[in-house]
């Protein structure tokens, strides 16, 4: 087990966690040649979009997405930069509104007259479903093998969000314990369906987003995403999301160890601290944007009106660190994309260890 901070040590050898050696060479992008993902909006390339044109009906087993060239960012997802940057094939099973469980935080959506497909009830079992799966001329549809194959679950932006626990609006009874043993039990199934090498990705700095920020960080008073926050307490939301943030990401930093010790065997996670980078870009936008005009770490690309429409787009996209009020910009896509392929190649800054 590859631990990177003498905080965490201590934490592991005081809980009795196994702790001490670097194993970089367990840990080589070269050997990755599958990336499957799982997620929401920032990680879904169309598959929310098959599902509006198919009257709320999920895609078929074995169903080749395309690539997308206008997601969440503006342009290609992290998702698929990382595909291209590590040269793995993608099998990308995010879907834009997703929550990890509607049994915990259900979003409605009127376009196909449901829930958001939330990772629990749809997004594991597509996957599952296509690992099994054999095309028409007997060949597997996923090509993955246990050993090649590296898992990202990025989740938690709409989990914690507005329509969610930010506004009270969770099913009666649940916590962030439970969206956060959500997370757990898709790595677990996961595991017992093969998988060995997985990468979880903490939750982004909200608070930071127009959406949710404080006035003085360009915090928006109300958003397409939003338009009910209009009269309401922007500093008083910024916080709690805040602090929302903070106690989930903890809880990721101490119970990976813990799971891994005492649940699974043979198994190699990386908690990617990706809250860090990005507060990194909005700390030091120069070292990571780099358009033709000045940085930009509060403004955003994509400017709409509370109902989305009279959309005007800025000239110089890859100056912003964030797209639209709720999503990171294309750049900053790029830039996570590239620092996890570091983390797949076993030696990132932004990345603990565990196996």
């Amino acid at each position: 087990m590859r631990i990177c901070s003498s905080s965490t040590t201590v934490l592991a050898l005081s809980l009795g966690f196994p702790t001490g050696h670097a194993q970089h060479g367990r840990w080589d992008v070269k050997n990755f040649k599958s990336l499957v993902t799982f997620g929401d909006s920032y990680t879904d390339e169309n598959r929310l979009g098959y599902f509006i044109n198919h009257n709320g009906s999920a895609p078929p087993v074995g169903w080749e997405q395309p690539v997308g060239l206008n997601t969440a960012s503006g342009g290609l997802s992290w998702s698929r930069y990382a595909s291209i940057y590590s040269g793995a094939s993608l099998y990308n099973y995010a879907v834009s509104g997703a929550v990890c469980s509607n049994a915990i935080t259900p979003r409605w959506f009127s376009a196909i007259n449901a829930p958001f497909p939330d990772i629990a009830g749809y997004e594991l079992p597509a996957f599952i479903a296509d690992s099994q799966y054999r095309l028409p001329n007997g060949t597997r549809f996923f090509k993955g093998t246990p050993h090649d194959t590296a898992y990202a679950i990025w989740i938690g932006t709409n989990d914690l969000g507005n329509n969610a626990f930010l506004t009270d609006s969770q099913v009666p009874g649940k916590t962030l314990v439970d969206y956060v043993d959500c997370v757990y039990t898709t790595i677990d199934k996961l595991y017992k369906n093969g998988g060995r090498y997985f990468v979880l990705m903490n939750l982004a700095p909200l608070q930071l987003l127009p959406q949710y920020a404080v006035p003085s960080n360009g915090g928006l008073a109300a958003t397409q995403y939003y338009p009910n926050k209009a009269g309401s307490n922007i500093t008083e939301i910024s916080w709690r999301m805040y602090e929302s943030v903070a106690t989930a990401n903890a809880i990721y930093q101490y119970r990976t160890p813990f799971e891994v010790s005492s649940s699974w065997d043979d198994v190699k996670i990386a908690n990617f601290d990706v809250n860090a980078l990005i507060t990194d870009i909005w700390s030091h936008p120069k070292e990571y944007l780099n358009g033709t005009t000045p940085a930009n770490v509060t403004g955003i690309v994509h400017q709409c009106n509370l109902k989305g429409g009279d959309c005007v787009k800025n000239t110089s996209p890859d100056s912003y660190l964030w797209y639209d009020e709720l999503h990171p910009s294309e750049q900053a896509d790029r830039v996570i994309a590239r620092e996890f392929v570091g983390v797949l190649g076993g030696k990132s800054k932004w990345a603990t260890y565990w196996d």
